[in-house]
């Protein structure tokens, strides 16, 4: 149990707290709040998932990748972070979309993690433990690097497409490999994660130059 707890936990603590350590100054309510949000919205995402599979509406591998995984988890995260961040008025720095973004991604992985570990068993604890972790962070700075972008912009639904479209695409994109390329995963997945985390890099250093 000890070991189980570990694996699940372990990257999420590690990843969020550096997050939050590069703005110590920020209100902690607000990232709970967001965090345990991500955390719960797990078990909706999985009855939409769930009642589509049944009724057979999406089938093919494409359609599986980008719809039915990758738009119903980042479209739902991309609205609570919408509602509960920019809505909010809590996106008052570059670093606190990211920041609360991230979190909301963490909490979602959480669960997620800990509910694939338990039905699948421990064979599958190292590539869980790191690949989908790290891919929902670099998912969550994207997204909430273009949340903040659209705040004090004329044209913020220019903005609010991309925060949203770019995570799914990439999502889908990841979901796409493991599904198409089962037995070369880890060959095809790497030059991927190696694209993520240029992505997220470029995004945390821009965000270090914005001004709203």
């Amino acid at each position: 149990m000890l070991a189980f707890m570990t694996t699940v936990m372990a990257p999420v603590v590690s990843l969020w707290c550096y997050m939050y350590l590069r703005d110590v100054t920020y209100n902690m309510f607000p990232v709970i709040r967001i965090f345990v949000i991500g955390a719960l919205l797990v078990f909706p995402v999985a009855v939409l998932q769930y009642a589509f599979e049944v009724e057979n509406v999406f089938t093919g591998i494409l359609s599986k990748s980008f719809f039915l995984y990758g738009f119903i988890e980042e479209g739902l995260k991309w609205l609570m972070l919408f509602i509960f961040g920019y809505q909010q008025s809590y996106l008052k720095h570059p670093r606190d979309g990211i920041l609360l973004s991230v979190s909301l991604a963490l909490g979602f992985a959480t669960v997620e993690n800990g509910l694939y570990l338990i039905a699948s068993g421990p064979e599958l604890v190292l590539p869980r433990m790191f690949f989908p972790v790290a891919s929902h962070t670099i998912y969550g700075i994207i997204m909430g690097y273009y949340m903040v972008n659209a705040i004090g912009q004329k044209k913020k639904f220019f903005y609010f497409q991309w925060a949203l479209f770019i995570p799914v695409f990439l999502h889908g994109m990841y979901d796409f490999i493991l599904m198409a390329f089962e037995e070369y995963f880890l060959f095809v997945i790497g030059p991927f994660m190696i694209l993520l985390l240029f992505l997220a890099y470029s995004k945390l250093k821009k965000t270090h130059h914005l001004q709203i």
